[in-house]
């Protein structure tokens, strides 16, 4: 029984180096135009800065079951700690708390100012009207607005946005903020990043403020809201208490001032029935003063603390774009694409 052999040739890199440089009339063409179309789209780019901040925040539970967490999150099981934890908030989800329409509404009024000092204006209005883009950007805006017969959002941004009935371009400034700022969870070291990019360095370092004041206030609001509502609940009693007590004292005062040498058993009676209302009140006010001095306590006590590692600073140096990065990553990629076309067409003519 015969076998079919096949030759195999070994690839012979000599004749394809000089098959490669008999061309290279084409790389001195192609390589050099790659390059500088590439560098000229990409200084069209605005630039833009990065300003981090990193904060963690404290944990509900006890050390002990915080050890047990850091224990499994090493394991990969990083529910374990949500089982813990009787929050519905927690780190976790903090990135789709900032990335949500509500919060991003807040953040829509943030009173803000260039580093140059020649806009100063809120966010919205900032971002809706003094945002640089490539050239092409304005031919598809022009082109957009052409044929679109929605108008142009002329709103001051100064009130809050209802998130119930965005306009289109409203939808698309929302979307710009979700690519500008964003937050991050570490589950390993429980730290959360909030990062901000824009065109200029003072707004994104004010802006990186805002989102970690307001993502604080967020979280406070929501882990305090029950103590709150105590609180609140047990001051307009002690209030409405305090007043009964002081209207009882008055009255008590005034009889007993303008009988004070009266000695007839029925205004004895009255008297003693008004001081005991007095007392009676006046332990019903202690009583309520003492369960709001707990509110109180237990509101300070659930009052989360955090801990900001690394504050806002301005930027100095641009984060991006990369242009002769870009640049060069397109040039060896116009090198490649080059290269195999020659060898295919060599192989072609073989």
């Amino acid at each position: 029984m015969e076998e079919n052999k096949t030759d195999n040739k070994p690839i012979d890199l000599i004749a394809i180096a000089k098959s490669l440089w008999s061309q290279r009339k084409v790389y001195y063409k192609v390589l050099p135009a790659t390059l500088i179309i590439t560098y000229l789209l990409m200084v069209c780019i605005p630039r833009y800065y990065k300003c981090e901040i990193s904060l963690a925040p404290e944990t509900s539970g006890t050390s002990i079951s915080g050890s047990i967490e850091s224990l499994a999150s090493s394991f990969g099981l990083s529910s374990l700690g949500k089982l813990n934890s009787t929050d519905a908030i927690y780190a976790e989800i903090y990135p789709e708390v900032v990335g949500s329409k509500n919060f991003i509404a807040e953040l829509m009024t943030v009173d803000i100012k260039t580093k140059e000092g020649d806009v100063a204006c809120n966010y919205f209005t900032y971002l809706r009207d003094h945002q640089k883009a490539p050239w092409w950007g304005y031919i598809r805006s022009f082109i957009t607005e052409l044929f679109s017969d929605t108008p142009r959002d002329t709103s001051s941004g100064k009130e809050k946005l209802s998130v119930f009935n965005l306009t289109k371009h409203q939808e698309m400034l929302f979307d710009a903020v979700k690519d500008k700022i964003s937050c991050k969870y570490d589950k390993r070291t429980d730290i959360v990043y909030i990062v901000v990019k824009d065109q200029d360095p003072l707004v994104a370092a004010m802006m990186a403020e805002a989102t970690s004041a307001k993502l604080q206030e967020f979280i406070i609001k929501y882990r305090t809201n029950k103590a709150r509502i105590d609180y609140e609940y047990y001051k307009k009693l002690s209030e409405t208490a305090k007043a009964d007590y002081e209207e009882a004292l008055v009255k008590y005062a005034a009889s007993a001032d303008a009988h004070t040498n009266t000695v007839l058993a029925t205004y004895q009676a009255k008297l003693e029935s008004m001081e005991n209302d007095m007392q009676a009140k006046y332990n019903i006010y202690t009583a309520m003063n003492t369960q709001m001095q707990g509110a109180q306590a237990k509101l300070q006590e659930a009052t989360p603390a955090f801990t900001v590692i690394e504050s806002a600073s301005i930027p100095h140096k641009p984060a991006g774009p990369k242009r002769m990065i870009m640049s060069i990553l397109m040039t060896m990629l116009a090198a490649f694409v080059v290269t195999v076309r020659l060898l295919m067409k060599k192989e072609k003519a073989s």
